[in-house]
């Protein structure tokens, strides 16, 4: 496979979670994790890990987390940054800011942000590659659950809280709510706050991207 066809890879999905430094690292550790995990349960392939530019992590500092999940032997399993993410995940809201938070994405791509503010509200401070977005979903995570700050678990690994015990419970529900990219059920098995995760699938809200950029961009 040539470099330039490397993300053809047609069961392939890529997930990107952007978080903060320490603050939320686990948090978009236990995105990724959860939804591969998932998968697994489902006979796909998986990959989750950490961005090694981001380390070592700063507090508040913009860092990243990886998940693939494939129906195929994933092919370009140790390219180590998702360049062309199906599915990207904000931990907190204020990531729209300052940075191309949707770079790379492919057309069809959906953005999951954790907020209490409207998607029309959002989308006006994202400034690049929103003709490729799909949806933007939204979920009130904070208002459910609390960041777990830890220092053990990296690379993909769990810490001793579990998965999804903070307001990962929330996000990861979010994601599934406005994908689909595994089952619920088997999501819920894997997480710690199943009350929250259950929560947050009733309140996430799913927007089409398109309409909401052309009434609040017209």
């Amino acid at each position: 496979m040539s470099i330039q066809n490397l993300f053809d890879e047609p069961g392939l999905k890529q997930i990107t979670v952007w978080g903060r430094g320490v603050y939320e690292n686990k948090e978009a550790r236990d995105v990724v994790v959860a939804l591969t995990e998932a998968a697994s349960k489902e006979g796909k392939y998986i990959q989750a890990w950490e961005n090694y530019v981001d380390l070592p992590d700063r507090i508040f500092v913009p860092v990243r987390a990886y998940g693939k999940i494939s129906t195929e032997e994933i092919e370009s399993r140790y390219v180590y940054e998702n360049e062309a993410p199906d599915i990207v995940v904000l931990t907190e809201e204020t990531l729209v800011k300052g940075i191309n938070i949707l770079s790379g994405i492919k057309p069809g791509a959906v953005l999951v942000i954790n907020s209490k503010r409207s998607p029309e509200y959002l989308i006006k401070f994202i400034k690049e590659n929103t003709e490729n977005l799909s949806k933007i979903v939204t979920v009130d995570a904070n208002s459910l659950s609390k960041s777990v700050i830890t220092l053990s678990g990296a690379e993909g690994a769990t810490d001793a809280s579990g998965i999804g015990k903070g307001i990962s419970a929330a996000l990861v529900a979010a994601v599934v709510k406005g994908t689909e990219i595994v089952k619920f059920d088997n999501l819920l098995e894997l997480i710690a706050n199943k009350s929250v995760a259950k929560k947050a699938y009733d309140q996430t809200i799913v927007v089409d991207a398109d309409s909401i950029q052309k009434k609040v961009f017209a």
